[in-house]
């Protein structure tokens, strides 16, 4: 979310046929970046996350781990209407119906196989 409102605060439209032609617009654009808070801490939660996932996936099955990561769809989903107003239609409803009834199926299943012997 944060990356998204700083996003749309950056004013910046580069092309990668200017970055070609400019390889310093990078360097601008990084500094664009590290000046607005929004970006930055977006990008710093995001390589936050990556850590924690990797150190996730260093001690558990990534079976388990990957329906939970799925329910991603939904927290954005439910976020962007409540923060950013975006709208959602009927395919939006049906798709994160569809990833919620997989997640639970999925670890229902999980669970109920720990209760065999």
């Amino acid at each position: 979310m944060l990356i998204k409102k700083g996003a749309g605060q950056l004013g910046l439209h580069v092309t990668l046929r200017q970055v070609l032609r400019d390889p310093f617009l990078v360097l601008q654009y990084g500094f664009h970046i590290i000046a607005n808070p929004q970006l930055f801490v977006g990008y710093a939660l995001y390589g936050i996350n990556t850590v924690l996932l990797a150190y996730a996936l260093k001690g558990r099955e990534l079976s388990r781990l990957y329906p939970i990561i799925a329910l991603t769809y939904v927290w954005v989903t439910l976020l962007s209407v409540t923060m950013l107003h975006e709208h959602v239609n009927f395919f939006r409803i049906l798709g994160i119906t569809a990833i919620v009834a997989g997640v639970s199926i999925l670890g229902g299943g999980k669970l109920a196989g720990k209760g065999k012997t």
